[in-house]
């Protein structure tokens, strides 16, 4: 597996969703059909400097080892994130009849985390697939 694309395609992804949620935050709510009231667009910018945050981390690891024990703690991150997203907007999805737009996000939470549990799980530092 080529992990340089893999962190590069996931900074880019969360780096556009943060940069979306950090500087329109009240946009993001009306497009998800949610009052915008109180501090809800403070959380989604906070959202948004996690994800620019997250996006900064993986684009400066790009260039490194990463699976088995290399950048472990990174993979781990990016795979519970994604990981624990995809359940949530499974859950989300389940629940409204999966006929929603969340299904594209949720397709590319589901992606990414098949992706990096496969990194994190099954390469060996070398990057060929760890023996059973």
């Amino acid at each position: 597996m080529n992990t340089r694309i893999l962190m590069v395609t996931s900074a880019a992804t969360m780096g556009i969703a943060g940069l979306v949620a950090t500087f329109a935050p009240v946009e993001v709510l009306n497009a998800a059909a949610i009052p915008v009231n109180g501090p809800l667009p403070v959380f989604v910018q906070l959202m948004g400097a996690l994800y620019i945050g997250f996006a900064m981390a993986n684009w400066v690891a790009k260039d490194n080892a990463i699976g088995g024990i290399y950048s472990r703690p990174l993979s781990m991150a990016n795979c519970l994130h994604f990981f624990a997203g995809a359940l949530a907007l499974l859950k989300y999805e389940y629940a409204h009849g999966f006929g929603t737009p969340m299904i594209a996000v949720l397709i590319v939470y589901a992606l990414f985390a098949i992706a990096f549990s496969y990194l994190l799980l099954g390469m060996s530092p070398a990057g060929k697939v760890a023996p059973k």
